[in-house]
């Protein structure tokens, strides 16, 4: 009794040392005993390799003898990372292969739970879900993450929501598919900014900016903005070479020659480049052949791109530098392979259904087979099987063909919406384009109407002359209707003569100004005295400071609206600008707003198409219409600018 008594007291007594040391001994990554760490480093090493079970399991029998329930965890975590690695990546899996995972993956998480590591807990999740993935399991893949996603709701913990928007982002971003991932890199940056848990708040977040700025229009602001953010929020020197990566494509689409040299030698020096990119280095040679001038589509290969976006990149960078017909032709090869990668994920999809199907069938049939093992219930099953085989084949191919069927009607459905909303906005459009000047003509013609003596004949003269001046803007615009086609062809005919800035703004005050709201008022002003002439197209140049007014109105509640004339601000070129104490205009939606039918506003009179029109028109004259993203005051600021001398390949009879 006393031997017992001595033999139990010595056990006590080396685990509570045992205890102790491992207290002092915690000296490594991963906070765990240092000898549970050795086995650790080992059995990462054997992953997918023989003698990796004797070494983990030495793992798991030091980490209960020292009594470190973190070190057990992670034996749970490589016995799943080894069944997988198991697993060739090609092909299909079988139905005990996909059992067995599930069925380690539910014990490494009972474990996670038990002792408190909500991290390997919710790390299960992406070795499964990776696992489904690279095994051409998408649907599977993707009710993991939402089984995952809705876990962590209910259980309250941010971590799990972040990281199961983080894989999602991943998911579709592998599948070309930004639009969807966009929303997934929100919701992550989100829980990250408002988070009070302190294993999301360290969690670096500039790679979920520089994949939100791969989701913007290659060159726009939110792009840079993205970029910046994604610098500041670095913490690992691989945030930084990712940035680099992305800095350096942004510099060659805005020809920063020197800036792009020198983020792509940063990136060409770091070992690290490929866990980036493992095309970075085709991408930049490219990008070089481009710059350089001796860029070759024929040695551009879309397939070497495992990214469809470095290809986009490569076909505007190409279009900025003159190669538009390049870069047209590596356009088509994108709707080519993503229509490839469209069709791969579908079968894939299509694939997994059967097989669960299958799955299904088989084991209700074995389920029956287990109850009467006699030959004539075997043959009863048999021709049972074969007739719903032989009814399975024509429903599928029935369902086949009206799906088929379906599809070409919603094909053609669509083109028809299509078409009618097409000519339902080029309507709308010519209407706002036309009511401008009609308005005036109705309206100086009432004040000619009136008895004689109300007016001077100097004063009915104007009054005529604004009448001729906005009928020949209303022929104009008339025959815009007919030549609307002719514009996106390139054949819009601008016609050249004398005109005269201050006449051609004060006619077109006269014009919008009945537009204004009650209590704002607007004025012409010019940096310069007496009259200045120019060569160009005054009712066009017209045309555009109306539409620039008649925006103004729209949005001008109070204050005042200043159309000025400037020789100054752009020496050589005449600058207009239309100056609100309106609403204004967000920095980030400078260039949107110049898209076909895009409104800020949904409320507000208008279809979108005034400001591409006058873009489109300024450019034929080799000017341009922008917004100053630089003005400073309430409201928004405009500029049209235009050569004073047209452009030597501008004919002036086009």
């Amino acid at each position: 009794m006393k031997k017992l008594v001595l033999i139990a007291f010595l056990l006590v007594c080396g685990m509570f040392s045992a205890g102790l040391f491992r207290a002092a001994a915690q000296n490594n990554p991963y906070d765990i005993d240092d000898e549970c760490y050795k086995y650790f480093k080992e059995a990462e090493l054997l992953v997918g390799k023989p003698g990796f079970d004797e070494v983990n399991d030495a793992l798991l029998h030091a980490a209960i003898t020292k009594g470190d329930t973190k070190a057990q965890t992670l034996y749970y975590v490589e016995r799943l990372k080894n069944a997988i690695r198991l697993i060739p990546t090609q092909g299909s899996t079988t139905p005990e292969e996909d059992t067995r995972i599930l069925k380690f993956q539910e014990e490494l998480k009972e474990v996670a739970n038990k002792y408190g590591f909500p991290q390997y807990y919710y790390y299960s999740y992406e070795l499964v879900q990776n696992y489904f993935f690279n095994h051409r399991q998408p649907i599977r893949t993707m009710e993991l993450l939402q089984e995952m996603q809705q876990t962590a709701a209910d259980r309250k913990e941010p971590y799990g929501e972040w990281l199961s928007y983080r894989y999602m982002v991943a998911l579709y971003i592998s599948q070309s598919d930004y639009v969807t991932a966009k929303k997934y890199i929100l919701k992550a940056i989100n829980i990250h900014e408002t988070t009070k848990d302190p294993i999301v708040r360290k969690q670096t977040i500039a790679r979920l900016y520089c994949d939100l700025s791969d989701t913007y229009a290659i060159g726009m602001d939110s792009v840079k903005i993205c970029l910046n953010k994604a610098q500041a929020a670095s913490q690992l020197h691989l945030d930084t070479l990712r940035c680099e990566y992305h800095l350096a494509k942004l510099a060659a689409y805005e020809k920063r020659t020197e800036d792009y040299y020198h983020h792509r030698d940063y990136c060409y020096n770091d070992p690290q480049l490929n866990t980036i990119s493992v095309t970075a280095a085709k991408l930049f040679e490219t990008l070089d052949s481009i710059i350089e001038g001796h860029f070759d589509y024929n040695k551009v290969n879309d397939l070497a791109f495992s990214r469809v976006r470095e290809v986009k990149y490569i076909a505007n960078v190409a279009e900025v530098y003159g190669y538009k017909d390049q870069a047209f032709e590596l356009e088509r090869l994108l709707v080519r392979k993503f229509e490839r990668q469209l069709a791969s994920l579908n079968q894939s999809k299509i694939a997994e259904m059967d097989a669960r199907l299958g799955n299904k069938i088989l084991s209700a049939e074995l389920a029956t087979k287990t109850t009467e093992v006699q030959n004539i219930y075997r043959l009863v099953m048999i021709l049972l099987i074969i007739l719903l085989i032989g009814i399975l084949i024509f429903l599928i191919a029935h369902i086949n063909s009206l799906r088929k069927h379906n599809k070409q009607l919603e094909e053609a459905n669509e083109k028809v919406m299509l078409a009618n909303a097409a000519k339902t906005r080029f309507v709308q459009n010519m209407s706002h384009e036309v009511r401008t000047p009609l308005n005036a003509i109705v309206g100086f013609s009432q004040l000619l109407s009136l008895p004689d003596g109300t007016f001077s004949p100097e004063e009915k003269e104007e009054f005529s002359g604004h009448i001729i001046n906005n009928t020949k803007m209303l022929t104009m615009l008339l025959d815009d209707i007919l030549n609307t086609t002719a514009m996106d062809s390139g054949n819009y005919r601008i016609q050249y003569e004398e005109g005269e800035c201050g006449f051609m703004c004060q006619a077109a005050i006269s014009s919008a100004e009945h537009r204004l709201q009650p209590g704002v008022t607007m004025r012409y002003e010019q940096d310069f005295e007496g009259p200045y002439t120019f060569r160009t197209d005054p009712r066009r140049v017209q045309q555009i400071i109306i539409n620039l007014l008649t925006n103004a109105c729209k949005h001008t509640q109070e204050g005042e609206i200043v159309l000025k004339c400037s020789l100054n601000e752009n020496p050589g070129e005449v600058t207009f600008s239309v100056t609100d104490s309106g609403t204004g205009v967000p920095a980030d939606m400078a260039e949107k707003i110049f898209e076909r039918f895009a409104k800020l506003n949904e409320f507000v009179q208008g279809t979108g198409l005034g400001l591409p029109i006058c873009r489109d028109i300024a450019g034929l004259m080799g000017g341009r219409v922008f917004l100053d993203t630089t003005y400073a005051g309430k409201g928004a600021r405009f500029v049209f600018v235009l050569p004073v001398v047209p452009p030597e390949n501008t004919d002036t009879t086009k």
